[in-house]
């Protein structure tokens, strides 16, 4: 029996209960993995408030890092004493935790624990958005909503780093040092700043090729406005409330733009895309390309505390659990 984090109702922090928990025995393809780190992400704070429904009970968190403990049937590409690192399906938030072989990466030595689950989901949640979702070139200009958060600090250096001139846009002056220092020529201090009107000014009336927007209710419509004649808006998340309802008649008017709602599962559908996208995050960040920041720790036991503060945008880069 270990512990874990658990949901039994939706709703807000105070849903999260800790508790005792059996993972079980891994099964045919699965590997028991005794976790040492555990990222937290906004996607956890959806699953949990309900905006994205799961049965109760359940254990939340989708990424994570740790030694398999034991394996199942018909694994063998892992074994007992692997350093391993994950993301999806859900059931991070616990000690340990069954896992799908297939949905697990061999974790480098150069990528400790604390590293490994403050970058899996957003690091690979940038791979796809920057080479994939909108190939960025040399010479793009590209704009990044909430360059200091988690997946905003890795996009836009990965983005510089092909040569791109990326607009970020932070809530307050006090994220500005952080956005340029990953990377961005301008930086749009939203609460001082019409982003919309900056982004233009910036590109002398062009629009930029590609918006990246997971901040969703507050920002959308504006990033609708801010790409250039069939540009694109790469809507990958809502961490301001849902995006509205799109008038497609509408996209022709402001220059037969597109829309995507990317999601991770539509980028690594098998072992083979996961792991081509992780061997390119673990390339940027060996090679500094990319650099990460020191995570906020929390103990899992204070996973209530930790969504509170990412909701309440307490919080800058990216935060981890240890167990």
């Amino acid at each position: 029996m270990v512990k874990a984090m658990r949901i039994h109702k939706a709703g807000g922090p105070e849903v999260l209960v800790w508790e005792d928990y059996d993972p079980g025995l891994p099964g045919r393809g699965e590997v028991l993995v005794r976790n040492h780190a555990i990222g937290l992400n906004f996607l956890d704070t959806y699953f949990r408030s309900g905006r994205y429904l799961h049965p109760t009970p359940f254990v939340p968190g989708s990424e994570g890092s740790g030694v398999i403990e034991a394996v199942g049937p018909d694994v063998t590409q892992f074994a007992a004493g692997d350093r391993v690192a994950y993301v999806d399906p859900l059931g991070a938030y616990a000690e340990s935790v069954i896992r799908p072989a297939d949905r697990l990466m061999h974790l480098p030595e150069y990528i400790d624990f604390s590293l490994a689950a403050a970058t899996m989901l957003k690091g690979i949640t940038a791979e796809y958005l920057v080479r994939r979702t909108y190939p960025v070139q040399q010479g793009d200009t590209i704009l990044v909503h909430a360059a200091a958060g988690g997946v905003g600090q890795i996009l836009c250096q990965w983005a510089a780093a092909i040569g791109a001139t990326v607009i970020g846009t932070v809530g307050s002056a006090a994220k500005r040092d952080v956005a340029e220092r990953v990377g961005c020529t301008h930086v749009i201090v939203t609460a001082e700043q019409d982003f919309v009107a900056a982004t233009r000014d910036i590109t002398g009336g062009e629009g930029v090729a590609v918006a990246y927007d997971g901040v969703g209710a507050d920002t959308f419509e504006g990033s609708l406005q801010c790409v250039r004649t069939r540009g694109l808006v790469a809507a990958f998340g809502a961490a301001s409330g849902p995006i509205p309802m799109l008038d497609v008649a509408s996209l022709g008017g402001l220059g037969s733009i597109y829309v995507t709602r990317p999601a991770i599962n539509a980028y690594t559908r098998n072992a083979r895309e996961l792991g081509e996208a992780a061997a390119a995050l673990f390339e940027m960040v060996s090679s500094g390309r990319i650099k990460i920041s020191s995570p906020r720790i929390y103990r899992l036991a204070d996973a209530a505390l930790a969504h509170s503060d990412l909701e309440g945008r307490r919080t800058t880069g990216s935060a981890i659990f240890v167990p």
